[in-house]
């Protein structure tokens, strides 16, 4: 064993040596299978993401063992060869797409003031429609047939601003919504909105409305 030790000191002695290059015969697999040196390092092409590796398409460098116990059976990455690097390139030039650059575009405070003022106007000129069923109690306890007839459940404020988001696609607060009292007979009604005053108003308006049509199912 003293024998084998000595020899393989005198070999690692040997490749250490600077004058010694790589392209020298001396220098090859052999040598190192000689003296119980393995690779340190091998290069391989990602085919995916690896976190803390690199990215799809990257030549890295890694552990042979990581490589062959990791890498290569989950099919993450491949040996750096020309073959291996040409199927590579082709592959990723048919599914992945370029990238777009994406840009910020700031929003100053006129173009947030067009999009208030689209959307109030947009809220003053449509009419929402609700649909309710009828307390047919108070119906048919009615003095006259021109008494209004009554709903089974009152229409709210909140009820108002999430039927404008679903029906109009425009999102209002409740306190943009002027209703003291809840909504609880069928008809038309125009109820009050509280927009910000910046927000200027139509000719011949005084204030912003939603036009609001409650009908029976």
């Amino acid at each position: 064993m003293a024998y084998i030790q000595c020899g393989r000191n005198a070999l690692r002695q040997i490749i250490k040596d600077p004058r010694v290059q790589s392209s020298d015969p001396m220098i090859q697999p052999l040598l190192y299978v000689c003296q119980g040196i393995r690779y340190r390092k091998l290069e391989v092409i990602l085919t995916t993401n690896v976190e803390r590796l690199g990215k799809a398409g990257e030549t890295v460098t890694v552990a042979p063992g990581y490589f062959r116990n990791h890498l290569m059976p989950k099919l993450l990455a491949v040996p750096n060869i020309e073959k291996f690097a040409y199927l590579i390139r082709e592959q990723r030039k048919i599914y992945q797409p370029e990238e777009e650059e994406v840009k910020v575009v700031t929003q100053t405070v006129e173009d947030k003031t067009k999009e208030y003022e689209k959307a109030a106007r947009r809220l003053d000129s449509a009419r929402l429609v609700l649909r309710r069923f009828i307390d047919v109690e108070k119906f048919r306890s009615r003095a006259t047939k021109d008494d209004p007839i009554e709903l089974r459940s009152p229409v709210t404020k909140e009820e108002l601003v999430a039927e404008v988001a679903r029906q109009l696609s425009v999102c209002i607060e409740l306190e943009n919504v002027h209703l003291p009292t809840p909504l609880s007979t069928f008809g038309e009604f125009e109820v009050p909105l509280r927009l910000p005053k910046s927000i200027p108003l139509p000719e011949g308006k005084v204030q912003w409305t939603l036009k609001v049509k409650i009908r029976g199912k």
